[in-house]
């Protein structure tokens, strides 16, 4: 589905309302009927000021949940109740109440953002000239072992491979 700007949408709209037919719409704008018949629905409903909305409107859990029980407690189609509370597609709530009942009938918010790729070290604090040194002794003296196990085990694969190919 394509992306409609805020001019696109009223003229859908006035297309819709002066007699276009939803095959014509569909072929002119890109989009599926049933989001033609949403759209006109939703302006119907709410005006062309909920076309101005921010893209991403913030719901509460309490909001959600106040929503989602519309739907599964009080029996409200999905679309309608979209529709009531202005939501930018059927979509949207359809996937609260997958969540919802996934969660075990929880709330879950989910993080925003990307999550940190590096992890913060904590630096200590007030380390003396003495620790500072033994921790760097300690330090060095496990990666001379590291090394040296690193060599032995490459000695030894090298081994192993010229064993094969006098064999062969």
């Amino acid at each position: 589905m394509s992306k409609l700007s805020y001019e696109d949408k009223i003229n859908l709209y006035k297309n819709r309302k002066s007699g276009m037919t939803l095959k014509t719409l569909e072929l002119k704008y890109g989009i599926r009927e049933e989001r033609i018949e949403y759209l006109v629905r939703l302006i119907d409903k709410h005006g062309f000021d909920i076309l101005r909305k921010n893209k991403n409107k913030y719901y509460s859990p309490y909001q959600k949940e106040q929503i989602i029980n519309r739907v599964l407690n009080e029996n409200e189609g999905v679309i309608s109740v979209a529709i009531d509370e202005g939501l930018s597609s059927s979509g949207i709530l359809s996937n609260w109440i997958k969540k919802y009942k996934e969660n075990g009938y929880n709330i879950v918010e989910r993080k925003r953002g990307r999550s940190p790729t590096m992890k913060v070290t904590k630096k200590k604090k007030n380390e003396t000239k003495d620790e500072t040194i033994k921790r760097l002794e300690e330090e060095n003296l496990y990666l001379k072992a590291e090394l040296e196990y690193s060599k032995k085990l490459r000695a030894v694969v090298q081994a192993r491979k010229n064993r094969q190919q006098k064999k062969k």
